[in-house]
């Protein structure tokens, strides 16, 4: 009530009317809401992380392995054993090169060589290559030729020292002998020999090839074996023939027997120029011998072996089959 009303009711006594109530605010109903918007999930995939190049898994292909075909599956095991000489066989057998990885690869295991192999002690193995010839005074050689003998199969002298002591037993071409050569036998003298492989060096195919002639004889078919021991044998008789060989033994069984057809192939192998040619025959200078035996064990005419000579072409393509084209 204001002043005014006041006044107005004192000298009026009338009470001056409350004025009505003003209505009240007027409720407007909200309008509906609107249904919100459905969310419509994109239909786009969702963007992947980068990949690293290491998250990356390549799947593996299955490796096909390539079998190899060879004459005969298991290899044979050879070994080198060294006793007293110069170790020109050694390196007459590396000269093979490519042949020789051949060999290791296809054929044969070297599983003890001094030089190219770490085993020390004498183990067992089917072909034994024996270079230079026993020392006497050494028991350790004496001991390591006769445990050669019992871990090995087949033992090969290889060179004239192994085979009939050479210039470790007698003197070079040309000189005198010494007090110390008699010291040093061929093996032959301590153990049985199966075959005799002469020369001073003997050359790098010859002893190729009784490798791979050693394998079809252990590992062959019946027919690889047949022509192995054909083309063994005559180094077989060589074993058979004794410890003792000269550039004579060309004149007592070759040139007295009307044999010799003058083919020089004695003076060409003859490693110290002993032997020449005279009026188309073999001239043997015996003071410059070294008595190696490689001339005998060259010569076509001292092998009457009809075994060998019937089955030369088929011995020469077993080991050109074996080696491959190409080797020599």
């Amino acid at each position: 009530m204001g002043l005014l009303s006041r006044l107005k009711e004192i000298f009026t006594g009338n009470k001056p009317e409350e004025p009505e109530a003003a209505p009240g605010p007027t409720t407007v109903p909200e309008p509906a809401k609107a249904p919100e918007p459905v969310t419509v999930p994109d239909a786009r995939p969702e963007a992947k992380p980068a990949v690293k190049p290491g998250d990356v898994k390549v799947e593996k292909k299955p490796e096909i392995e390539e079998t190899e075909e060879k004459p005969v599956a298991e290899k044979i095991t050879i070994g080198h054993v060294h006793m007293s000489g110069c170790t020109g066989c050694l390196v007459s057998l590396a000269d093979n090169y490519e042949g020789l990885f051949t060999l290791l690869d296809n054929y044969a295991d070297l599983n003890y060589c001094l030089t190219l192999a770490d085993v020390r002690d004498i183990p067992k193995m089917d072909v034994a290559l024996v270079e230079g010839s026993v020392c006497l005074n050494d028991h350790h050689s004496v001991e390591d030729i006769k445990k050669a003998r019992e871990n090995a199969t087949v033992v090969v002298a290889l060179g004239g020292c192994a085979a009939y002591g050479n210039i470790t037993r007698f003197c070079r071409g040309g000189q005198w002998n010494q007090p110390q050569h008699e010291s040093y036998v061929p093996i032959g003298d301590l153990i049985n020999v199966d075959v005799y492989l002469p020369g001073c060096p003997p050359s790098k195919e010859a002893i190729r090839n009784v490798a791979v002639m050693a394998y079809l004889l252990l590992r062959g078919s019946d027919e690889q074996k047949e022509l192995a021991a054909a083309y063994l044998k005559p180094l077989m008789d060589l074993a058979q023939r004794g410890v003792e060989a000269c550039g004579c033994d060309l004149m007592v069984d070759v040139i007295n027997q009307s044999l010799c057809m003058g083919c020089g192939t004695c003076v060409a192998a003859c490693p110290v120029r002993a032997i020449t040619m005279e009026y188309g025959k073999p001239n043997i200078e015996r003071d410059m011998c070294i008595k190696c035996g490689v001339c005998y064990a060259q010569c076509p005419r001292s092998f009457f072996n009809f075994d060998v000579m019937n089955q030369f072409e088929a011995i020469g393509e077993a080991i050109n089959a074996a080696m491959g084209k190409g080797d020599e």
